[in-house]
């Protein structure tokens, strides 16, 4: 049985990632008692119409989560794959969309920012165990959806690798296993006639790419990720996140991520996702 476990702070887009995994073919089930876990994969698993499960985990569990470490290693030592997919965002992302929707925290009645500390606190062991780590902040449902039809959409032993550019200024995405720097490239922001263009146009991309420094970058860049991606699949990652950075996120790392995306070539699943360039 291939277990994804869903798990994160309330109001980082659980319920929309648990649905998506739904809508692949995973057996879906929302804020099952953790003791009751190994029973329930056993008894799907003498099912041979199930072999993938998503279970939705969070603060509600309560004392509960004390005894997740012993549970998901006892499963793995019963030959069954768990995967530990957290999801977050930050604070004044979350205190926002629970004002949007005008929920309650499931962990406070009056004050909401409280609630989040308190939830991040019991979630703290859950987060260690983590395989992957997304923050949400900067998706809206469809992007997350995308995602997790990237990562989870293929067979296990199948490794899908995601290039992600993003701007130093706006943090540096949770989910990257790679970062690759490019902001010692010559940048287009400062070119008047380019500056308000990204690295989707192609002068941008000829600015970039007709600097010397790039195709070095580029020879490097491409072995790194080819080695890294040969150890990522000895140890059985299905997907990895290389994430590439300048300044901002609109010019030198877009270029960057699309010519790096061509030249990784079709020896794995690619996809490429810009962060930051419409900020």
């Amino acid at each position: 049985m291939r277990l994804v476990v869903v798990t994160g702070v309330s109001g980082a887009g659980k319920s929309t990632a648990l649905r998506a995994l739904e809508d692949l073919g995973f057996y879906a089930v929302d804020n099952l008692p953790l003791p009751l876990v190994p029973q329930l994969i056993e008894l799907l698993a003498s099912r041979p119409d199930i072999d993938r499960t998503a279970l939705g985990i969070d603060a509600r569990s309560g004392n509960f989560l004390e005894g997740m470490a012993r549970i998901f290693a006892d499963l793995r030592t019963r030959g069954h794959s768990v995967e530990v997919l957290f999801l977050e965002a930050s604070d004044e992302v979350l205190i926002r969309r629970f004002s949007e929707t005008r929920r309650r925290h499931p962990l406070s009645d009056t004050d909401i920012r409280a609630g989040i500390t308190a939830e991040r606190q019991t979630l703290a062991a859950l987060r260690q165990e983590a395989s992957a780590l997304v923050d949400t902040g900067g998706l809206n449902v469809h992007v997350l959806r995308g995602l997790i039809q990237e990562r989870y959409g293929r067979g296990e032993g199948e490794l899908a690798v995601t290039l992600l550019s993003f701007g130093f200024k706006h943090g540096i995405p949770a989910e990257a296993d790679i970062v690759l720097d490019v902001r010692f490239l010559p940048n287009p922001f400062f070119v008047p006639d380019l500056s308000a263009l990204s690295g989707e146009d192609e002068a941008v991309v000829r600015f970039v790419m007709d600097d010397p420094e790039t195709k070095a970058f580029l020879d490097d860049a491409v072995r790194l990720v080819q080695r890294s991606v040969q150890g990522f699949r000895r140890e059985g990652k299905s997907y990895a996140t290389v994430a590439i950075g300048c300044t901002g996120g609109r010019h030198r790392s877009v270029a960057i991520a699309k010519e790096l995306g061509r030249q990784l070539g079709t020896g794995f699943a690619i996809s490429i996702r810009h962060r930051d360039i419409a900020i």
